[in-house]
Parts: structure tokens; sequence; C-alpha cells
């Protein structure tokens, strides 16, 4: 993340009268902009000028890990987002939109730093960065220190979150806390991103606590962004992270949930839903709102297998029962009796992948034993009504054992209850395995 002269807090969303409608946020989808293609601004941020949200991220491109630039997005609803192309690193412009003008690069206050991020208090204006200083013996701190007015110039370290090694840091502001998100330091790996709180930016901050359910890896994401935005009657906070994918980066998904946050208890916690509805605030709405969207279950338990695919005891999955031994195109899973619109529909794939036996959660992402090495990700098929000739791609990231999470993929079922999907297995550098499935929850398209 970076500077601009013109920032604006994303804790700071009070927002003018503008003609948005509610729209479906889908975390971990091939979310994709205006002219159809995915859209590429990875561990960014979203500010917002004259009633219109603006992400600022890391344009990642196919073989080259670092150094694509910034891209710059914009969206009236912060589900639909029109491309304008990419801006630079430390950088001032007078309009948002850019052009932007190249200013300096330099250790702030002498410091190494990762993981870069900024926050503006809403209160009293002042802006801050947010930084993790590297992973010598020496740092594996986390810093708070604030701007000049001007934010070109960093004054003095607030606060030093001191040898707890974590990185992406980012902070939500509400009336009476600070919350400070922080990530641990996996590589691209997604791991247990925890929470500090305290009443002063200047401390003194609590002990840290996981704010997902334990061992999810906070839905197979890390921490980059929190967002705040405020109508007069409600305000909604969000957890933007992101999904990395280190096999194909330029095609990491964006994991965007709502944050329950409780001041009374000094509690935060990042919840999770397959799809959700977003209201942002217009002339009409006064609230900052969102609601999760309801749709059909359909299990394993009552699903045909194929091949070798059977169906296992599995006393964390739903019924009892998880599909496994999914394999190519010879070991398959068809769920039955499936309905559909005619319409795209968001269908979720709930899987459980222990492709990593657990090693995922040590720093670098690697296993120490057995000389063995870690798998991203398995790769399912979906067809539709045995439609061979259209094949969709499911990612399903690892997971620890007995620890079920879902992806998301759109679908176009034909109107009525006759629908079947199946699911088989694509290669993904290792083998042709599907992940194991408990269940598939089918959505309603958005009206």
């Amino acid at each position: 993340m970076f500077g601009l002269k013109l920032w604006l807090s994303a804790s700071l969303l009070l927002l003018c009268a503008v003609a948005a409608e509610a729209k479906y946020i889908v975390p971990g989808a091939r979310w994709r902009d205006k002219d159809g293609n995915l859209v590429n601004a990875h561990a960014g941020s979203v500010v917002l000028d004259n009633g219109t949200f603006w992400w600022f991220g890391e344009y990642k491109v196919e073989g080259q890990e670092e150094g694509g630039g910034v891209s710059v997005y914009s969206s009236d609803d912060l589900a639909t987002w029109k491309f304008h192309g990419l801006a630079l690193g430390f950088a001032t412009s007078d309009t948002i939109a850019g052009p932007y003008r190249f200013v300096d690069a330099s250790a702030p206050l002498g410091n190494w730093s990762q993981d870069f991020g900024m926050f503006t208090d809403y209160k009293d204006g002042r802006t801050y960065a947010l930084y993790s200083n590297g992973d010598r013996k020496e740092g594996r701190d986390v810093y708070l220190t604030s701007y000049n007015e001007e934010i070109t110039t960093l004054n003095e370290v607030v606060y030093r979150f001191d040898k707890y090694d974590l990185e992406a840091p980012t902070i939500i502001q509400t009336d009476r806390s600070y919350y400070a998100l922080m990530s641990h330091k996996t590589g691209y790996r997604p791991n247990n991103v925890v929470a500090f709180r305290a009443d002063n930016l200047s401390g003194p901050w609590s002990q840290p606590w996981i704010v997902a359910p334990l061992n999810t890896r906070t839905f197979n994401s890390q921490s980059g962004f929190t967002l705040r935005i405020k109508g007069s009657e409600k305000t909604t906070y969000l957890y933007l992270g992101d999904q990395w994918d280190s096999n194909s980066l330029w095609e990491s998904r964006y994991i965007w949930l709502p944050i329950a946050i409780d001041d009374d208890k000094k509690a935060l916690q990042v919840e999770w839903h397959d799809v959700y509805d977003l209201d942002v605030p217009t002339a009409l709405r006064k609230t900052a709102d969102w609601k999760p969207v309801e749709g059909k279950e359909y299990y394993g338990k009552d699903a045909t297998t194929n091949g070798n695919a059977f169906k296992q005891e599995a006393n964390f999955a739903s019924g009892g029962t998880i599909v496994t031994g999914i394999e190519g195109n010879d070991s398959t899973v068809t769920f039955h009796g499936i309905e559909g619109t005619g319409k795209p529909q968001w269908v979720s794939f709930y899987y459980q992948n222990t492709d990593d036996m657990g090693f995922g959660d040590q720093p670098g992402g690697s296993p120490d034993r057995i000389g063995g090495s870690w798998q991203l990700r398995r790769i399912s098929s979906v067809v539709v009504n045995g439609n061979s000739e259209n094949v969709e791609t499911l990612y399903q990231r690892d997971t620890h054992k007995g620890i079920i999470l879902s992806t998301p993929l759109q679908l176009t079922l034909d109107e009525g209850l006759n629908n079947t999907i199946t699911v088989g297995g694509l290669f993904n550098g290792f083998h042709y395995k599907g992940a194991d499935l408990d269940k598939i929850v089918v959505y309603p398209p958005e009206s």
C-alpha cells in the first residue's frame, strides 16, 4: 500500500448519496471487472473519493513474482469494478485516478520494512504507517509510526509490537477501540490471523487472539486491509484478505468478509459467508448493512459415486459422510435433482483437502520431515448436466484434517429440478485427485 496526497481514510467512510444497489460479494470467486478481465489488485487498500470507492493493489504478471505495478479500480458498490490502469508506488496526484508523480523511496526511520500499510484516524485525521521490520533475529517487530501533516515523511514510532513475528498489519477503528489485525509469517501460505485491541494507538495493546475459527487459517487467507463503511444509522466492517496462489500469483483470489465487533466484550471475529448481499448507503438508504444469501444444500451422502470414488464415515461432515477417492474422469461423484433458474448462479463446494499434512502452519509453509513437498491445491473438474464439452475448473486449497471449507463457481443450470453436477479430478502438477466433498450449496441469482 502507499501514500496519496488526497488520502482519505478507509475508516472514514460516511458516504455521499450515490445510486448504488445491493450486490453479491462472493469470497474466493474469480472476480472480474467490467471488461470481463480478472480483477488484479492484490494486497491492496480501498479508499473513498466523492462517493466512489477506489481500490489500489499489486498488479501480478504471469511469470513475474514482483514488480508488475500498482493497479487502480473504481466502484460504486464494492462489487462492480472498473479498471483504470496502473499507478506508481509512493506517489502523489491531484486526482485519485492519477496521473501520479513519483516522490521518494526510503526505509522508514532507517528500519527495514515489508507489508507496508497505512491507517488514518477518523477522529483527529492523523495518518500512520504500519509495517513489519523483516525476518532477521533482531527484527520481527511490527511498527506503528506517525506521518507528518503532508503524509510524505514519517515522524516517530507510536507503538512497536515487539517480537510477535507478524506481518500484513491493518487497523480498524470503532468509536471506542482500535483493533490491529496481523498475519503470521508463512510466505504465501495462509495462517491464523490474529488481532490486538487498544483504547489508544500508543497502547497499551492487548494480547493477540485468533479472529476466525481455529485451523481454518482465516478461511485460507492473509490479512491485508480492513474497511469501515459508515452509514448514518449503521456501520459495517469488512475484512479484505488475500487468498494467495503461489503457483499462479496473478490468479490469486480475494476473501472479503464481514467483521463482527463487540466493544463491550473487547472482541472481534471474522465471519464466513459463501455469498452475502452488501448495501452501501445511498440517498434513500441510510444504513451500511449486509445480509447472508440463503442457498439450497445437496449432500454428498445422497450423491452417486462412480469408479473408485466412495462415501466414507466422517463425523465432522454433513450427515456423518464425506465423498472421497475422486480422481480424473473415471472416479467421480454426481449430485442429482438440483434446482436451477436458467440464469448464472453461484454454487459453493464444501470440501476437505489434507494434502499438506498440516505443514502449512509452519514458517515458510514447507514440511520439515520425510523430504516431502506440500501441494497448494487440488483441482476438480465440474460438469453440468453431463455436458463434457464445457468443463469448469474448481481450485480446492489445502485444509487441516477434519476442517471443511468452501470454494465457489458460477454455473448456469437449466430451469427446473432435474439438473446434475458431476465432480472429477484435474491435474494440479502432482496428480489428478479432486478434494473430498461434503456438500454443495446452490444460491439464487442476483435480482
